[in-house]
């Protein structure tokens, strides 16, 4: 039975994956035009702002939908394709859960956090 689940539900990731992404690209939003200055020190800030995720993740597609219409230049990775930010999510965050947004602050201190409905309220309380 446990390797029926198993097989079940790639099945579905395998069914699933392709729609999520295709959705994610067709209903993409436009992002906010600021004033080139304006843009700029949004995009300084954004600097030490780095977002864990998995390309067809529903809720990861949330927060990359947030990053567009707020116009964020925020650097992203996949950890379920990319080892090595895999093992910087699971040694800083303390596991392996996305989406998790990563915020450095001016003294080098480090912030995980996750659940995508926080991470889309903070992105738009700071920058929107």
């Amino acid at each position: 039975m446990r390797l029926f689940f198993k097989y079940f539900f790639k099945l579905v990731h395998l069914v699933a994956g392709p729609v999520i992404l295709a959705w994610e690209w067709l209903a993409s939003p436009n992002g906010v035009q600021r004033p080139a200055d304006e843009q700029q020190a949004i995009d300084q800030h954004t600097s030490s702002l780095v977002l864990y995720q998995f390309r067809m993740c529903p809720f990861c597609v949330k927060v990359r939908w947030t990053i567009k219409r707020l116009s964020l230049d925020i650097e992203t990775f996949d950890v379920l394709r990319d080892a090595p930010a895999r093992e910087q999510l699971l040694a800083g965050g303390g596991e392996i859960k996305v989406p998790c947004l990563k915020i450095t602050n001016h003294q080098g201190n480090e912030t995980w956090m996750y659940e995508s409905t926080d991470i889309v309220h903070y992105l738009q309380e700071r920058f929107a």
